[in-house]
């Protein structure tokens, strides 16, 4: 299972009427294994979802979600890794981190995480936490789910603060919720396996394009989605809520169908399997040329790490898309 934050809702959302604790990172000093806004949640019983460090805190903040439970209260907790004589929590990144703990309950709309859920499937969002005192009633705590206006220019990596209104004291951490990227990979062979399994593991949505019938069958295949549709036939507006493309059918004339079709659409990484002569032979076949995509393209598809096997080529592509998605590239 990934942490991507649908998968932790999704897990919660089985047993909604329990007792939950949502832990959230309200703020950090130095260096943390996760950002402000990274969250998880408690089982009264002990179960946990998501983390919040590298496995460092976890252990210590079950104590404090049940206790929060037990007084149905808002908790606020710090933990100071910066005294390196003191190993109470083995918090390796050397920082200073703040969280906040809170009890999900029917009284404060379990903290409209399901509406947080809901809204995940089809658009990126705020969710918005007020930075309550210690001792507050988790009655009274209101969160609330915001769409994203600005959806050219937002920036995804971190976490902000706002007042909730002028005259008033609490401030609101704004917390960005992006939707699953979506990997659309062309080719259903074996060596697109561990690619579609790795990417799930990120938390991903995949779909699986081939049209051929000894390929991408759906017990190689169990989490993506398969569409065996002749490429010749597909709509250009079918890869219009896809992130990342990756063409691997081993086919020139399949190849060539796939790049023409993505050439007229927009997504932030493409890549081609194959030599770059073989590229050439691509572009020539479909009639295009390097400047018709507008995203990052690689090919050969991802970065040189060595290794000939699918798994090392998936773990290549997948890195250096991870890369583009996260802007770590361009």
């Amino acid at each position: 299972m990934s942490h991507h934050i649908e998968d932790l809702l999704s897990q919660w959302n089985m047993y909604p009427n329990d007792k939950w604790v949502l832990a959230v990172i309200t703020k950090i000093q130095g260096s943390s294994y996760r950002k402000t806004g990274a969250m998880m949640l408690f089982h009264a019983l002990g179960k946990s979802i998501g983390l919040v460090s590298g496995g460092c805190l976890e252990g210590d903040l079950l104590r404090h979600a049940q206790r929060a439970i037990q007084q149905d209260q808002a908790i606020n907790i710090t933990y100071d890794a910066t005294d390196e004589s003191d190993a109470s929590y083995q918090l390796g990144c050397g920082g200073i981190v703040d969280l906040l703990l809170i009890p999900v309950t029917a009284d404060n709309n379990y903290l409209h995480l399901q509406t947080l859920m809901e809204q995940l499937k089809s658009e990126n969002c705020e969710y918005h936490l007020p930075l309550v005192k210690s001792g507050t009633q988790a009655a009274s705590i209101s969160a609330s789910v915001v769409p994203i206006l600005n959806k050219t220019d937002y920036d995804f990596s971190k976490s902000t603060y706002n007042k909730a209104k002028e005259s008033s004291d609490i401030t609101i951490l704004q917390i960005p919720c992006r939707t699953r990227f979506h990997l659309a990979i062309f080719g259903g062979g074996l060596d697109a396996q561990p690619l579609t399994m790795m990417a799930i593991q990120l938390g991903w949505k995949v779909t699986v394009f081939d049209e051929r019938s000894s390929y991408a069958h759906q017990h190689h295949f169990p989490k993506a989605n398969i569409i065996k549709q002749p490429l010749s036939q597909l709509e250009n507006d079918i890869l219009l809520n896809i992130d990342g493309v990756v063409v691997m059918q081993h086919n020139l004339t399949l190849d060539a169908l796939a790049l023409k079709l993505i050439s007229q659409s927009h997504q932030a990484y493409i890549a081609l399997l194959g030599p770059r002569h073989r590229r050439d032979q691509v572009f020539s076949k479909a009639n295009i040329n390097l400047d018709d995509f507008k995203g990052f393209f690689s090919a050969p598809a991802g970065f040189d790490i060595g290794g000939e096997l699918p798994e090392s080529i998936a773990l290549s592509i997948l890195a250096e898309c991870h890369a583009v998605f996260y802007k770590r590239i361009h």
